[in-house]
């Protein structure tokens, strides 16, 4: 659907093999060719020459909205999906030509080269069609090169589903023996890639409550393995552990969890601290998921949370549900209280200090130190004590989690 262009053809992570056969597509038809997979998530794409006497020109039309969109996103909306595959590409077995349609933003016409594996559709490769465009033995050829694609996109798709098992079987599993089993298998399947720096990553509540919509590791920059992860008892969190370069630099993570957050509006990412390998990943999620869950419920850390910054939340998310729900809080935190509710978190916030909350909430003292009595009233605490103080800050901020 989208062919590259010489001003475009920064085609970084893109597999050898893979780019390969597209260049010898583009090399069989004379044109640039596009492989994107049955999701229209760009895979590769070859590069395109210029004009006619060798400058670095592009003919206007070849840059259409659909293309342009797709190289620079990698990536189709779905409108554009749902118009491509009204052509029967899904089930198409040959190649299949797509006329012009400009109030479509597609100014030049399409050869979709379907690319199958052992009957079921795996990708595409898109071609610009021109007149006169390639011939019935060219494109036969490079349907023969598709086939090829179909099989190694197919090797990968069982890959990816293997490591993705191995990945959400640590995140799950219970400490010992069994976490231990899980991370074995992970490394198995990981090889190589599992030693270095890590860092792993949580988005939640992820776009869907379907445990298998987890986009692959290649569609997330730098990831190793992705997974879904229940969240909560009906809900799924995304799952990514990302290769870092250096331990002082979480910006490969950072990349990934924009990437994510993308496809999952209204989410928020919590990034775990650096690890080398596998054996503490069980940690590394539940600091990534702590993140994420501090994230929600104090959105001045998000949308992307590090677990070093999200401070007395890194104890608060490690403790169960239901210790919001301590009976010192149950009047405070009625909606009618709602007011004084804050006025104590803002006090316990600013250390105690009696100017600095009044001044914060843009009130009289004596109005502060009113509300202040309520608020032991309702929870029989006493603020002048250190431990009082300490758990009703824990409850205040535990309640939003």
């Amino acid at each position: 659907m989208s062919e590259g262009s010489g001003g475009l053809r920064e085609n970084g992570g893109v597999k050898g093999d893979y780019q390969e056969l597209v260049d010898e597509i583009s090399a069989l038809l004379g044109a640039p060719a596009t492989l994107e997979n049955r999701d229209f998530e760009l895979i590769a794409f070859g590069a395109h020459d210029g004009g006619a006497d060798g400058d670095s020109g592009f003919d206007a039309t070849v840059l259409d909205p659909v293309r342009t969109r797709s190289i620079l996103t990698r990536r189709s909306t779905a409108e554009v999906r749902a118009w491509f595959e009204g052509f029967g590409i899904t089930r198409a077995t040959g190649p299949v030509r797509i006329p012009p349609t400009p109030e479509a933003g597609v100014y030049r016409g399409r050869i979709c080269l379907p690319v199958r594996h052992r009957g079921f559709a795996l990708g595409y490769v898109w071609l610009l069609d021109d007149d006169p465009g390639p011939g019935e033995q060219q494109l036969t050829a490079a349907m023969e090169v598709a086939g090829r694609i179909g099989a190694l996109l197919a090797d990968e798709a069982q890959a990816g589903a293997d490591l993705t098992r191995e990945f959400r079987a640590v995140l799950t599993a219970e400490r010992g023996w069994q976490r231990d089993m899980a991370v074995a298998a992970l490394r198995t399947a990981l090889g190589s890639r599992g030693e270095g720096l890590h860092a792993v990553v949580c988005v939640a509540p992820w776009r869907s409550a379907d445990p298998d919509d987890a986009p692959a590791a290649r569609a997330v920059p730098g990831a190793a393995a992705v997974c879904t992860v229940p969240w909560g008892t009906t809900a799924q969190s995304l799952a990514a552990l990302v290769r870092l370069r250096t331990a002082d630099s979480l910006s490969p993570a950072h990349t990934a969890a924009a990437r994510l957050l993308d496809a999952a509006p209204g989410a928020t990412a919590g990034i775990a601290g650096a690890r080398y390998g596998l054996d503490d990943l069980g940690a590394a999620w539940w600091e990534a998921a702590g993140a994420a869950r501090a994230a929600l419920a104090e959105r001045r850390f998000g949308p992307v949370a590090q677990w070093s910054d999200v401070g007395p939340f890194r104890l608060l998310t490690a403790l169960p549900p239901e210790a919001a729900h301590d009976p010192v809080g149950t009047q405070l935190l009625s909606p009618t209280h709602r007011e004084l509710a804050r006025t104590a978190e803002v006090f316990l916030d600013c250390a105690g200090q009696a100017g600095r909350t009044a001044a914060e909430l843009g009130i009289h003292r004596q109005t502060l130190y009113y509300r202040l009595s309520r608020v032991e009233q309702l929870t029989g605490l006493d603020l002048d004590e250190g431990e009082d103080r300490l758990l009703l800050h824990m409850v205040l901020k535990s309640s939003r989690l």
